[in-house]
């Protein structure tokens, strides 16, 4: 079975005196999994049953060409870093899968949301889509960028199940990070990185993957940093 998801992104923000008015139309399509005949069907039920099945972990990624690649080019860190870690997610087809109306549901592809500094020291989300070439990529998520800045919040929209959560703490290199989650729980994986640094003459990066152990076990999150690792090497070699 195939499904749509419809949903509508609005939203106001300022050019000078200027108020402008955006409306996003975006269709995310997935297809209901037959949880019974599925290899994972007793695994869903048992952490299903918990009051937090997460699931992660902190891995120090490796970047030190992918910094270089990114300082040659004049390129926006954050930005590049997560065109490759959306990509990375999207690559591992269990990181796509959701929780919906009580089925598993396997999404064609996520776009990520992530947070936006504001100027009054709060954020707000931004939606992008990694699945596209780079450079359209950019160019419409540091569009997003503006708009989450000036008016944005902390509504992701209808479809906001699709989505991959991610957060960025670069004033700190960590080792580890407990992050908030609700109750009942939800199925969005969450992504988040640190600052870099120089760790035995290599600059790595913290990146935490938290997931739903109900869709998702240890051999997926090892998929993640498998793919993200491949992202950064075709990125630094232009071969993304």
């Amino acid at each position: 079975m195939i499904g749509k998801l419809p949903a509508f992104r609005a939203g106001s923000f300022f050019i000078g005196e200027i108020s402008v008015r955006h409306r996003e139309e975006i269709m995310v399509e997935y297809r209901v999994l037959d949880l019974e005949n599925d290899p994972r069907k007793e695994h869903f039920r048992y952490f299903s049953a918990m009051e937090s099945p997460y699931v992660g972990v902190t891995v120090q990624v490796d970047l030190t060409d992918f910094i270089q690649s990114v300082r040659a080019g004049e390129l926006p860190f954050f930005l590049s870093f997560l065109y490759c870690a959306g990509r990375a997610v999207n690559a591992v087809p269990h990181l796509r899968r959701r929780i919906l109306d009580g089925q598993v549901v396997e999404f064609s592809q996520c776009d990520t949301s992530h947070t936006v500094l504001r100027e009054n020291g709060t954020y707000s989300y931004c939606r992008a889509c990694c699945m596209q070439p780079f450079e359209a990529f950019l160019a419409q998520t540091q569009l997003r960028q503006a708009r989450a800045k000036e008016a944005g919040g902390l509504d992701d929209g209808e479809d906001a199940v699709s989505l991959i959560f991610v957060s960025s703490l670069p004033w700190l290199p960590y080792t580890d990070l407990r992050q908030p989650t609700p109750v009942p729980a939800d199925s969005n994986p969450r992504v988040t990185w640190g600052q870099y640094h120089v760790q035995q003459g290599r600059m790595v990066i913290p990146v935490t993957l938290l997931a739903n152990h109900a869709l998702v076990d240890g051999i997926h999150l090892a998929g993640f940093y498998r793919e993200l690792d491949g992202e950064l090497r075709r990125f630094s070699t232009g071969k993304g």
